[in-house]
């Protein structure tokens, strides 16, 4: 099972979001993410077997149990891997308290799916809700100056999800997301 633990904002930080790129979305050269989809991915894996479902659910219970709820709210942006060159155009992330907890609660929950079985990305934690993608590297410098004068509204980032992302079966062969469980934090 492809999956990946997430923080889903609300509807109505994901409807300022979209209402603030919507008038600028025809002259971009990229594909855009599904507004719906939009999410701060904690961990991802690739492969999550069937049997390791159930030590995944028990584990991320207890993780986002100990963490604390958060302040959160989208501003400003950026690319990966550098905006000269990009592939990916990203909202930024701002939590009230500091990054550590974020952080912390990402290693949580990648230790959580990897303990379940699960072959894990490790790549570094960047919190950030993917925007777009590039088929090949362009310069989105404008993009990224953009998005750095966006500030959302703030919400309460009280839980997490396990996700799973099925292949191929969105709109237009995209992925399409199915939230399996979520776990309230605190």
């Amino acid at each position: 099972m492809r999956a990946f633990v997430a923080a889903l904002p609300p509807p109505e930080v994901v409807d300022h979001l979209d209402d603030f790129l919507s008038a600028r979305r025809e002259a971009a050269g990229f594909r855009w993410s599904a507004a719906e989809q939009w999410h701060l991915t904690l961990a991802f894996a690739s492969d999550l077997p069937p049997r390791g479902l159930d030590v995944a659910d028990e584990l991320l219970c207890e993780a986002a149990a100990r963490r604390p709820a958060l302040g959160a709210r989208v501003r400003g942006g950026g690319a990966f891997p550098h905006p000269d060159a990009a592939r990916v155009l990203f909202a930024g992330l701002e939590v009230d308290d500091d990054d550590d907890v974020l952080e912390r609660l990402a290693v949580a929950c990648r230790s959580a799916l990897s303990r379940a079985g699960a072959r894990v990305d490790g790549q570094r934690f960047r919190p950030h809700l993917t925007l777009g993608r590039l088929g090949r590297p362009d310069n989105l410098t404008s993009w990224v100056r953009l998005l750095d004068a966006y500030e959302g509204p703030r919400w309460q980032l009280d839980e997490v999800a396990l996700v799973h992302s099925h292949l191929g079966e969105g709109p237009r062969g995209r992925p399409r997301h199915e939230v399996v469980a979520t776990y309230p934090l605190g």
